[in-house]
């Protein structure tokens, strides 16, 4: 089925960032749920956590159903549990009650991510299918742009718990496009009967798979190192730097701009050098770059512009290295598109919830802990791209 690379973009590109809408859009908050909620800095990275961990297992239960009944009932079901879980989040007591919200969220948010994922499998491979994963993130690039910036104007004029409101109004409005614009991609000839036993076959299948892996594990640490940053940075850069709110929202897209607009070069260049190469480049260019800020934090070298500078950098290489490593994980797994679809996603979420978890204690509002955490993953995505990423021999190179 051929559908128009600008419908599907944006469709495809709105409804993946519903998801990361929901982080993004509270960042500028966080300071003021933790003086709300009466609680600390550790129990509201621990929202975080929990929503990169239930977001990265839900995906299982999404890809098989998306192979059974087809790309849009999961979706329109994921979204009624987001918006359920919006609520829990605008009405939360205390800190417990808002990491349960957060739960429920990531529950229902992780059907839209794995879908889309599918849905570009469905219709195109290769290059066709980095091009087009690439205009997605271009639509889906306001979330990180946008979202701090309208979270901001939400708490300028009321409370945080209008942006949960927000969220929900949000995933009706994906539903509504999601219906309307998008046929389904996957023909009822094509779609598969839930059987429990091929489902741990496939999965059996695709975790032997070496290069599906190591696939996966390069594109769960790089983007684990955004979610790191996600958690931490709001507060260092209000408290260490001194922002407003606005303002640190207005240094996070700085960031967006740099991976999305570094993104849109990743076929074209996946096409003329190879998307093995171009990934393997991008991902030392981002250990290189988040290593040298780290190093230079620690050595006292740490105001603001050289943070804002070395982290454009940074994301800048990182814009090169998901979408192709995400197509050429999914590249020879047709006949599985949905479950690698979602163990995947389940890795690259799970491995930022693991990173936030492990480096949280390790937080004080300084940007140390920041830039350290942010190249521990950088440098292990490194070392297991020089593994799954190396050049074929005869001078062949995996595409």
């Amino acid at each position: 089925m051929q559908i128009g690379y600008v419908r599907s973009a944006v469709v495809l590109g709105l409804l993946a960032a519903v998801g990361p809408f929901a982080i993004d859009l509270y960042l500028p908050a966080v300071g003021e749920i933790v003086d709300s909620l009466e609680t600390t800095d550790a129990a509201v990275h621990m929202t975080f956590t929990v929503y990169f961990i239930a977001f990265g297992f839900a995906q299982l239960i999404y890809g098989p159903l998306a192979d059974r009944f087809g790309r849009k009932p999961p979706v329109f079901l994921g979204l009624a549990v987001f918006i359920l879980g919006s609520f829990l989040c605008a009405t939360a007591a205390d800190v417990s009650a808002l990491t349960l919200g957060r739960f429920v969220q990531a529950l229902g948010a992780a059907a839209p991510m794995v879908i889309v994922r599918a849905v570009v499998r469905d219709l195109h491979t290769g290059t066709e299918a980095t091009r087009l994963m690439a205009l997605i993130m271009l639509v889906f690039s306001v979330s990180p742009m946008l979202a701090p910036l309208t979270g901001s104007l939400i708490i300028e004029f009321g409370s945080w718990r209008l942006i949960f409101i927000a969220l929900g109004i949000i995933a009706l409005a994906a539903v509504m496009q999601m219906a309307i614009l998008l046929p389904e991609t996957l023909p009822k000839e094509q779609r598969a009967k839930i059987d429990p036993t091929a489902m741990i076959r496939s999965a059996v299948y695709l975790l032997k798979d070496v290069k599906f892996m190591g696939l996966t594990l390069i594109g769960g640490f790089s983007l684990a190192s955004f979610f790191v940053f996600i958690a931490a940075a709001p507060l260092v850069y209000m408290t260490q730097y001194g922002l407003s709110p606005m303002g640190f929202s207005l240094v996070f897209a700085l960031n967006a701009v740099g991976f999305f607009a570094s993104s849109q070069f990743a076929a074209m260049l996946g096409q003329r050098f190879g998307m093995a190469r171009v990934a393997l480049l991008a991902v030392i260019g981002f250990a290189a770059s988040t290593s040298l800020l780290t190093l230079l934090v620690w050595s006292g070298i740490d105001d603001l512009p050289v943070l804002m500078a070395l982290f454009f950098i940074g994301n800048s290489c990182l814009g090169q290295v998901i979408a192709p490593v995400m197509v050429m994980a999914l590249e020879d797994h047709g006949e599985h598109a949905g479950m690698a679809s979602s163990l995947g996603g389940t890795f690259q979420m799970v491995a930022g919830g693991v990173m936030i978890l492990i480096c949280s204690p390790f937080f004080d509002r300084t940007a140390l802990p920041l830039t350290g955490a942010v190249a521990a993953c950088a440098l292990i995505a490194l070392a297991i791209a020089l593994v799954t990423l190396r050049p074929q021999p005869q001078g062949r190179t995996a595409a």
